[in-house]
């Protein structure tokens, strides 16, 4: 899997038609595409930025769960943690999302850091979200990437 950048509002498109809901798309972002050879398999959308607060979102979609490789994870997070100094990303998931719900991502976020909120309503009257945080300090301290830290400060 190879991660690029450089092709913001491309990967921003294709990552909003894959997420249910997201009809609206991205306003202002910056995107991560992942290549499987020359296959486009999946990518990540950087939002609703505050700097004032160093709190960035994150939405990604995929077509193949294989796609969460450590080098994307790592291009998947330094940029906001080392890039541009975020303290904190958020993620939110619907509670309906079937790709969530029949992988292994809910483990991986565990593992890499996350916290985990539920939040009632939050995709609407009927529908519960989950709403995953994961700070500077939890990833740096996850042990995903040593090598890749120090060579980096």
């Amino acid at each position: 899997m190879q991660p690029f950048w450089g092709h913001d509002e491309a990967v921003a498109a294709w990552v909003a038609q894959h997420i249910p809901g997201c009809e609206r798309g991205f306003d202002s972002c910056r995107a991560l595409g992942v290549l499987d050879g020359e296959e486009f398999v999946g990518g990540v959308v950087y939002h609703n930025w505050e700097p004032e607060h160093g709190v960035i979102e994150i939405s990604g979609a995929a077509s193949t769960p294989r796609w969460l490789t450590r080098p994307v994870l790592w291009q998947m997070f330094c940029y906001p943690f080392v890039g541009i100094g975020c303290q904190m990303v958020v993620m939110r998931v619907s509670e309906r999302n079937e790709q969530w719900n029949g992988r292994g991502l809910p483990r991986l976020l565990k593992a890499y850091g996350f916290d985990k909120h539920t939040i009632p309503r939050l995709y609407g009257r009927q529908e519960s979200g989950h709403l995953f945080t994961l700070t500077d300090n939890a990833w740096r301290a996850n042990g995903f990437h040593r090598k890749e830290l120090a060579a980096n400060g």
